[in-house]
């Protein structure tokens, strides 16, 4: 964590969700958040709503990103920098980025914040929150990577938008701004709410695409290039006052992010924890500068997989996990005082049966954890 943000939360082994539910209806949602994760609750997102999928929801006001139909199943979203008016565009998105950067203020009537259409679960987790504070330790955000955004917007040829100098610019410093202004809107709410209690923001980066690091899809990308992507985002947010985070599902190229100024990163214990678990030194290094790791240890890739789990079977599964980055500085109390207890991913795809037995299983584990060691 850096300095401005070193010391102002602790994990505990606290339960926390990934951002998607597979439900159609808010409240509902808030119910499955606030019963599982009253600490450190975050808002919904219903990916249902086309405008609540990944590539839309947070590409408004960018204006290298067009959409066609995206309400239609058969609609698409696509980069285009060659419609007339586009260097006017171009030239107004820079300036509402150069002032933002001046003075962050500005952010709340900009391009880049989102909109409620787009995000009606955070604007009613705004609302939900007064009715929810007694428990409340932290909030959680969540903003869809610039990585995963760049390499899901293609244009009309098929090429993706990563690979394109003004595209990728764009993106980064869009998806910076929106997160920043994301984090600033949780932290003012908490600030009404709690007053001068360190209540922190945690703002997640969604980087799925991550995953797919090395294959031939993304010849070409660099580990560098990577980390200064993340970080132009991870400081956006530190300059906002919050800490950041960030998701990837199966597995990537940890080094990178355990390397950044990422403070929480989200991985898939249950699936790839061989993956991080050979990356000891690493990790040990992540957490002497205070970072955490939100231990997807929960599945949710395969409905078998979930039935066939039970509270017991997981807490063996987290202890046994831990064990491996226990050292002479580090013990399993220690570690778990700087770990976050997930699911693997979001339980959007899943049907809400078998999401609400995740939901209750990463409660259920992170309390058993809790007593256990805590």
């Amino acid at each position: 964590m850096t300095t401005a943000t070193k010391g102002r939360f602790s994990a505990d082994g606290l339960p926390v969700l990934i951002g998607s539910v597979p439900l159609t209806d808010y409240q509902k949602a808030f119910e499955w958040i606030f019963s599982t994760t009253p600490e450190i609750p975050l808002w919904p997102q219903l990916p249902h709503n086309p405008l609540e999928r990944m590539m839309p929801q947070f590409a408004e006001g960018i204006p290298c990103i067009i959409e066609e139909d995206i309400l239609d199943p058969e609609g698409r979203i696509l980069f285009d920098i060659t419609y007339a008016g586009f260097d006017e565009e171009m030239l107004a998105f820079y300036e509402e980025y150069l002032a933002a950067m001046e003075d962050p203020a500005v952010l709340a009537a900009s391009r880049f914040k989102v909109s409620r259409e787009r995000a009606a679960g955070l604007y009613l987790f705004l609302e939900a929150l007064a009715e929810h504070t007694d428990k409340l330790k932290a909030v959680k955000g969540q903003v869809t990577g610039p990585f995963t955004m760049l390499t899901g917007i293609k244009d009309r040829a098929g090429r993706a938008g990563y690979f394109d100098d003004t595209i990728r610019d764009m993106v980064i410093k869009g998806i910076s701004m929106k997160a920043a202004w994301q984090t600033r809107l949780l932290a003012d709410r908490m600030k009404e709410l709690a007053g001068d209690e360190a209540r922190p923001v945690l703002m997640f980066i969604d980087e799925p695409a991550l995953a797919g690091l090395g294959s031939s899809a993304f010849i070409g990308v660099t580990d560098e290039e990577i980390q200064t992507m993340i970080d132009e985002v991870a400081e956006a947010v530190h300059g906002a006052g919050g800490l950041v985070g960030i998701h990837v599902c199966a597995n990537t190229n940890w080094s990178v992010l355990l390397g950044s100024a990422i403070d929480i990163i989200s991985f898939d214990a249950y699936g790839f924890f061989d993956k991080m678990a050979a990356l000891k030194t690493e990790v040990g290094n992540f957490f002497n500068r205070g970072g955490v790791l939100a231990w997807g240890g929960v599945p949710t890739s395969q409905e078998e997989e979930i039935d066939g789990q039970s509270t017991a079977s997981l807490v063996e599964l987290f202890t046994r996990q831990m064990q491996s980055f226990v050292t002479a500085d580090m013990d399993i109390q220690s570690l778990l005082r700087q770990t976050l207890i997930t699911p693997s991913c979001g339980t959007g795809p899943l049907p809400p049966q078998a999401a609400e037995k995740v939901l209750s299983l990463t409660r259920s584990t992170a309390d058993s954890l809790r007593v256990q060691y805590l």
